[in-house]
């Protein structure tokens, strides 16, 4: 009879708790998407400016989010004394970014680059810290803002390529955001973001697929050519994403900072970048493929 009871009394609290759980995260959502929206479309804009204000600009821009991500990534990576590796990240990112404007096809960027990371695994193992991670902050940061610059200076309409890249890693942010949270369902890989969901990831793939077609269509492209290429970038982003996940479970961190309200830190905000840039100069640079499939905007 006590059992009974028990079992009774166990079920009751159940359903309410489970009740308040749902209200609570619809809540939270209500809360945290105009947030979100708000300074997502504010940081698109400052990106948009700086593509069409011109290649010393976009550079600069880029500089400027190299810094505060290189502050994100050694505070993550190098313990409590990250100043100086972040001055010789975020210094090589920047010189590199400048010698490319100012060079255009030179290989000493990289070497810029290369002579950065070098110094900061230098600090790092004199520190007793890890040596390869603190060292892998400029190339890792680095490079695919040499690839975004390349993109802008050296391809044929190079503006409108970039604001197809970033749309289409826009609306892979927002497919996955908006499935994952109102459709849930199965865990993608628990081990690296215990937050992705499949149908966030099929989300993140569908819709970048359609923006990016829309877009090229609009411009006058082949909009079948541009829906696979928007799904193959959205993939590359969402191993980005997976990525910074790995390294930050690794160190014990959630998110790799605060600075942007409603998406975390510069780092949350561009690791699918990281990935997408490279991979686009990559088919731009070595297969010679039209990213905007024929379109004359």
């Amino acid at each position: 009879m006590r059992h009974a009871a028990s079992r009774v009394d166990f079920r009751g609290p159940e359903e309410p708790a489970r009740k308040r759980d749902t209200v609570g995260d619809v809540r939270q959502l209500a809360l945290e998407w105009p947030v979100r929206a708000f300074f997502g479309a504010v940081l698109a804009a400052i990106a948009i400016a700086a593509i069409f204000a011109g290649r010393f600009y976009f550079a600069s821009f880029l500089a400027l989010v190299g810094l505060a991500a290189s502050r994100e990534w050694h505070r993550l990576v190098s313990g409590r004394r990250y100043a100086l590796e972040t001055c010789i990240t975020a210094g090589s990112i920047a010189a590199a970014l400048a010698a490319v404007v100012v060079a255009p096809h030179a290989f000493w960027p990289i070497c810029v680059l290369a002579a950065g990371s070098l110094l900061a695994a230098g600090v790092n193992f004199r520190r007793g810290m890890s040596a390869v991670w603190s060292g892998s902050g400029a190339i890792y940061l680095g490079v695919p803002g040499l690839c975004l610059t390349a993109l802008r200076m050296d391809t044929v309409r190079g503006s409108w390529v970039l604001i197809g890249l970033f749309i289409t890693i826009w609306a892979a942010d927002t497919g996955a955001f908006i499935c994952g949270r109102f459709l849930g369902g199965p865990k993608f890989v628990p081990a690296l973001s215990p937050n992705k969901t499949w149908s966030g990831i099929a989300g993140g793939i569908v819709l970048p697929a359609a923006s990016l077609a829309l877009y090229v269509a609009l411009l006058g492209g082949n909009a079948w050519k541009a829906a696979l290429l928007g799904a193959v970038l959205a993939a590359a982003g969402h191993t980005g994403d997976l990525f910074e996940s790995w390294v930050k479970r690794r160190v014990g961190r959630k998110s790799s900072g605060s600075l942007i309200p409603g998406h975390g830190g510069v780092l949350d905000r561009i690791d699918s970048t990281l990935f997408v840039a490279p991979l686009a100069a990559a088919l731009v640079f070595v297969f010679g493929l039209d990213l905007l499939f024929g379109a004359h905007p």
